[in-house]
C-alpha cells in the first residue's frame, strides 16, 4: 500500500515513536548528576494551591532532583486563559513571547491543538505499561489525544463535581416546607425545592410581591450539557478515530432546558457573580454544583447589606437526572511535555511520575482540592495516612469533599469527551449559549414583573414548547458552526 501525504506523515511519527519507546524503556537513564538538566514548568495555580506546588517542587529539587540530576523551576502564568496564551504565542514564535517550557499544565481540548502542531513529547515512550496500570485507567485514557493513541497528556490532578450546600439558611426552609437534603439528589428534586424555595421566600413578605430568591447555581454549564446527556444515554460528542459525530436529540435534550432555563427564567436559580460560591456568599443562592476544587471558596458566612452571619455546609453527590445513569464529569489539567531532546523529556516525565506517588498528589489534593491520580491512592484511608504521616493541617471543607468523592467512586462512572478538532468552541456553545438566553429572558420576565405581571404571566411567552424549538434550532446551528470551524 503506497501512503502519501498526512498518513505518510504519521506513519513515520509512529515508527519514530515506536523507537523511542525501545530506547526511552530499555536502556539506561540518559540523566548525569554531575550534569543536571534544567526544566521550566508553567501552570494556572494561584494563592494556597501555588504556595503547595512550590513546596513539592522545592522538596523533589532536594531530593530526587538533586539524586538523578534534574532541577526544576515552577511560574504560574496566572488564569488557565493566560497560560494557554502564553504557550500559542509561544508556539507561533511572537514577538515577545517567552520560550516553550518543558512541562505545562493544559487541558484536553487545548492539548490536542498543540498537539496538531507537533509540539508535544509522546509519553507513552518513558513509561512502562506496569507504570502505566498504577494510574485511573479512565484518567490515561484522557491523554491518549495523539493520532496513534499515544499518551500526550500525564494526569497529575483531577476533579469532579459536588453540590455544596448552605445548610444554615437550607434548615428553617426544610423545617417550614417539608424539604430534605435526600430531594436534591435528582436534578428534578432540585428543581422542585428551588421552586418551593423561590414561593417560601416570597411568602415571607406579602406586601411586597415576587420578591422570591433563588436556591440553585451551578458553575459550568458545558459541564450539565455533556454529563446530563449521558447520564440519559446519549453521548452528545462521540468520537471515533478522530471522526466526530454530533447527538442532540431533541427529548433529551428538551430535559435539560426544562430543568436548567425554565428554573433560570422563573428566578428559581441564579447566576449573578463570577462563581456561585460568591452568590453563596452574598446570601443569592443557598446551594451549587461545582468542581470539588472550589471547595475551599465556598463561604463561612453570607455577607448581606443588613449585616453578616456564619453558616455551616453539607457536601452533597452532584445531582443525577431521575431514572438516569450515574455518569460524572472528569476534568483538571493534566501536564503535558513539550517536544524536544529524549535527556529533557525523559526529565520532565521523572518529575512528573515523582508528583503524582501517592503521599506526593494527597499532599497537593489536601490544599488544592484535587483528586489523586493513582488508583492507591484514591481511598480515605490513604488520605488519612498523609495527613497524619506528614502532619498536614487540612481546610474541613476540603477534606470532607475528598472523603464524599472517595466514598462514592465505586457507584459512579467519571467522563469526558475525547478531544476534536474545534472542541474549545463547541465547548463554549454549550457554556453560553442557553445560560446567555436564560439571563436575557429573565431581565424581560423581572421587568414585566416590575410593571405590574405575576411571575407565571410574565415567564408565560418564555416557557412554552415553541421556546423550546426556537432555541433547539438555534442551539443546533451554533453547535454544528462551531465543530465547523465557522463559529
Amino acid at each position: 500500500m503506497k501512503l502519501t501525504g498526512g498518513w505518510k506523515r504519521l506513519f513515520y511519527v509512529g515508527l519514530a515513536a515506536a523507537l523511542m519507546f525501545t530506547a526511552g524503556c530499555g536502556s539506561k537513564s540518559p540523566l548525569d548528576p554531575k550534569n543536571p538538566v534544567s526544566l521550566t514548568v508553567w501552570h494556572y495555580y494561584n494563592g494556597s494551591q501555588q504556595t503547595a506546588f512550590d513546596a513539592l517542587v522545592e522538596e523533589f529539587n532536594d531530593t530526587v532532583g538533586r539524586e538523578k540530576g534534574i532541577f526544576v523551576q515552577s511560574y504560574s502564568q496566572g488564569s488557565v486563559s493566560d497560560l494557554e496564551t502564553a504557550v500559542r504565542d509561544a508556539i507561533s514564535g511572537k514577538v515577545g513571547a517567552q520560550a516553550m517550557p518543558d512541562i505545562f499544565s493544559s487541558y484536553a481540548d487545548t492539548a490536542y491543538e498543540v498537539e496538531q502542531e507537533g509540539a508535544l513529547a509522546d509519553l507513552s515512550a518513558y513509561l512502562s505499561k506496569e507504570e502505566l496500570a498504577l494510574y485511573v485507567d479512565s484518567y490515561i485514557e484522557e491523554g491518549r489525544i495523539a493520532a496513534d493513541g499515544t499518551l500526550r497528556i500525564f494526569p497529575t490532578a483531577k476533579s469532579t463535581e459536588i453540590m455544596l450546600v448552605n445548610k444554615t439558611d437550607w434548615e428553617p426552609f426544610a423545617q417550614a416546607t417539608g424539604a430534605s437534603l435526600e430531594d436534591l439528589k435528582t436534578i428534578e428534586g432540585v428543581a422542585s425545592a428551588a421552586k418551593a424555595y423561590y414561593e417560601w421566600t416570597d411568602a415571607r413578605t406579602p406586601d411586597v410581591p415576587g420578591d422570591g430568591r433563588a436556591f440553585y447555581g451551578r458553575d459550568a454549564v458545558a459541564n450539565y450539557f455533556i454529563i446530563g446527556m449521558q447520564q440519559l444515554g446519549v453521548e452528545l460528542f462521540q468520537v471515533e478515530n478522530g471522526e466526530l459525530t454530533l447527538n442532540v436529540p431533541k427529548e433529551e435534550l428538551y430535559r435539560l432546558w426544562e430543568n436548567y432555563y425554565v428554573p433560570t427564567v422563573k428566578g428559581y436559580f441564579g447566576a449573578y457573580g463570577k462563581f456561585r460560591s460568591d452568590d453563596v456568599k452574598t446570601g443569592d443562592i443557598l446551594a451549587y454544583t461545582g468542581s470539588t476544587s472550589s471547595a475551599m471558596y465556598f463561604p463561612d458566612q453570607v455577607e448581606r447589606d443588613s449585616g453578616s452571619y456564619s453558616i455551616e455546609y453539607a457536601v452533597m453527590p452532584a445531582p443525577v437526572f431521575e431514572g438516569g445513569r450515574s455518569y460524572a464529569v472528569q476534568q483538571g489539567a493534566g501536564m503535558v511535555v513539550s517536544k524536544s531532546e529524549e535527556r529533557r523529556e525523559y526529565a520532565a516525565v521523572e518529575f512528573l511520575k515523582w508528583f503524582t506517588l501517592p503521599e506526593n498528589n494527597l499532599q497537593f489534593g489536601c490544599v488544592s482540592g484535587y483528586l489523586p491520580v493513582r488508583k492507591q491512592a484514591g481511598s480515605v484511608e490513604q488520605l488519612d495516612k498523609v495527613i497524619a504521616e506528614k502532619g498536614l493541617s487540612v481546610a474541613p471543607k476540603t477534606y470532607d469533599c475528598l472523603s464524599a468523592i472517595f466514598a462514592q467512586m465505586d457507584e459512579m462512572t467519571l467522563y469526558t469527551n475525547k478531544s476534536f478538532q474545534n472542541g474549545s468552541a463547541a465547548r463554549k456553545v454549550l457554556e453560553y449559549n442557553l445560560a446567555d438566553r436564560a439571563a436575557a429572558d429573565r431581565e424581560a420576565v423581572t421587568e414585566a414583573m416590575a410593571g405590574g405581571a405575576g411571575l407565571e404571566e410574565a415567564a408565560a411567552p418564555y416557557v412554552t414548547r415553541e421556546a423550546f424549538e426556537a432555541w433547539y434550532s438555534d442551539f443546533c446551528r451554533a453547535l454544528d458552526a462551531a465543530v465547523n470551524g465557522q463559529g
